[in-house]
């Protein structure tokens, strides 16, 4: 196998892949990267058997064939080569050789024959504009589980919510702390697949915010069997489904009490972001008080001291002292990109709700602690 193709090309294709290779190297061919040439083009795939990626490159092939080699340091080797054409030749015994300029790189490979066989996804697919599903994947990441543990909270739900004149997309995740849930109506129906929800993996999610910048404006989704692919013109990113039941993440949903304050977003997560400096450092637990117009936040730490800040809001209800991990509402903000946020609060002891101002599809439910 031999072929000839620009750096950035190239380097473009290795740096996709660096975060799906597998990095404990349990199985060393997952350290590596399988290179195919033919047809005027090199398709790169990697797999750590949980997400898998393929891409398309073009290329000048000078005769076809295909090699796997590390992953990392071939990435290295032309992240730091001159920005020359680069001629890429594979050798007896897996051995590849990579020439640019003056410089000369022998690598060791391995046999394309051991690389996992990438899955086959069938032909149904549906076509969802890359600006929605990145705008529902930012504005839920945050409230996935790292905990292992709970391996059916450590990722993002979805589910098709169809019917009477309703045509939705909802994304859902939660660690058990707070929850965030964005629906989104579409233009075409999804499959049936769709309806019955399922969950996908955080590495996977994390993947698909990768393609969605460098991707045109609409991407292909589609299930087959316990896989989830997600593809554009040149790149088919592919993931196993997380196997587990999601909770009944509706019950968890409070009603919307009366008791609702309307809050600058910025000056919000500001004095939230002041405030938690001096609350504890485990907890990151700071007071809420809500009296009329009026946002207090509190935190005290007996090692560092104390903090009180006001703001002025829009507020009418009944006075409220609640205490809420500082961290979590400011991951919850952090994600709104509205000017102001609804805070729903029914009493001292029941979770708080924030809504987007003007956007009743979008939510976060946060639960309250003990101070």
């Amino acid at each position: 196998m031999q072929f000839h193709i620009n750096k950035e090309t190239f380097l473009k294709g290795l740096t996709k892949v660096q975060g799906i290779i597998e990095k404990r190297h349990t199985i060393p061919i997952l350290a590596n990267v399988l290179i195919e040439a033919g047809n005027g083009e090199i398709i790169i795939t990697a797999t750590d058997l949980e997400v898998g990626i393929k891409s398309r490159y073009p290329a000048d092939v000078i005769s076809a064939g295909k090699v796997t080699v590390s992953a990392k340091k071939l990435f290295e080797i032309i992240k730091e080569l001159p920005d020359k054409d680069i001629q890429f030749t594979s050798k007896n015994n897996f051995w590849v050789e990579i020439t640019c300029g003056k410089s000369i790189f022998n690598l060791v490979g391995l046999s394309p024959d051991e690389f996992p066989k990438f899955p086959e996804i069938s032909d149904s697919s549906n076509q969802i504009p890359c600006s929605l599903i990145g705008e529902m994947i930012d504005k839920t990441i945050f409230a996935v589980s790292n905990d292992d543990t709970k391996f059916n909270l450590t990722g993002i739900y979805i589910k098709a919510e169809t019917g009477e004149s309703k045509n939705n997309l909802a994304f859902v995740a939660t660690d058990g702390h707070r929850l965030s849930l964005i629906e989104r109506s579409l233009e075409g129906d999804l499959d049936e697949k769709f309806s019955s929800g399922f969950i996908l993996p955080k590495k996977g999610i994390y993947e698909i915010r990768k393609l969605i910048e460098s991707a045109d404006e609409a991407m292909n989704i589609g299930i087959s069997d316990n896989n989830f692919a997600v593809s554009t013109a040149t790149t088919t990113l592919i993931m196993r489904m997380v196997d587990g039941d999601f909770p009944d993440y509706q019950r968890v949903i409070p009603e919307k009490s009366s008791n609702s304050a309307l809050i600058n977003r910025d000056l919000f997560l500001h004095s939230l972001r002041r405030i938690s400096v001096l609350s504890s450092e485990k907890s990151k637990g700071i007071k809420v008080n809500l009296i009329k117009d009026c946002l207090i936040l509190s935190s005290s730490n007996p090692d560092l001291g104390d903090a009180k800040e006001e703001i002025d809001i829009d507020y009418a209800g009944a006075e409220i002292s609640i205490g809420f991990n500082a961290r979590y509402i400011i991951d919850i903000l952090q994600a709104v990109d509205k000017e102001n946020v609804l805070f729903y609060l029914k009493d001292n002891i029941s979770p708080g709700l924030i809504q987007p101002e003007g956007d009743a599809d979008c939510l976060a439910v946060i639960m309250p602690m003990r101070l």
